[in-house]
């Protein structure tokens, strides 16, 4: 499997990671695959992220990752997966209200940015199941925990 990645930064604060970090953890989600894929990933802040929230789901609040899956266009070169947009502040925030390292949770969000393109989803009580073992299978190859479990757990 092939990954043509484009990564633009709105911000990078807090804190993002960078292009290659971003790349292991896309590739670990991509395992697979059998064709090369394109994928952009835009880092923004606060007022972007819940901008485009607010646009695309109607929800008026910065998310922490949102996933916008491309139509294959029958041409040549690698097929689009789609883009996602990743929230630093937001993620950050989490990553301490959950008392999680900041990598780990940027990992869990790219990983779990792109299963959604992929097609998986977790809006049924089953999805959800097979979308988080997914998610805690794929970290745990990374070296990162189950970002499921509590950190005081």
């Amino acid at each position: 499997m092939s990954l043509d990645l484009a990564v633009q930064y709105g911000t990078r604060r807090p804190f993002a990671p960078a292009v290659p970090s971003l790349r292991r953890w896309a590739q670990a989600a991509l395992e697979g695959t059998r064709c090369a894929v394109s994928l952009g990933i835009r880092v923004v802040g606060a007022a972007e992220g819940r901008t485009l929230n607010r646009r695309w789901r109607g929800k008026d609040y910065a998310t922490n990752v949102l996933s916008f899956g491309a139509e294959a266009a029958g041409l040549p070169g690698p097929a689009p997966l789609g883009d996602l947009v990743i929230c630093a502040p937001v993620v950050a925030r989490e990553a301490r209200e959950q008392g999680k390292t900041l990598p780990a949770h940027w990992a869990h969000m790219v990983v779990h940015g792109v299963l959604h393109l992929r097609g998986h989803d977790h809006e049924r009580a089953r999805e959800a199941r097979e979308m988080e073992a997914l998610e805690v299978e794929i970290l745990g190859r990374l070296g990162f925990g189950d970002p499921y479990r509590s950190a005081a757990a």
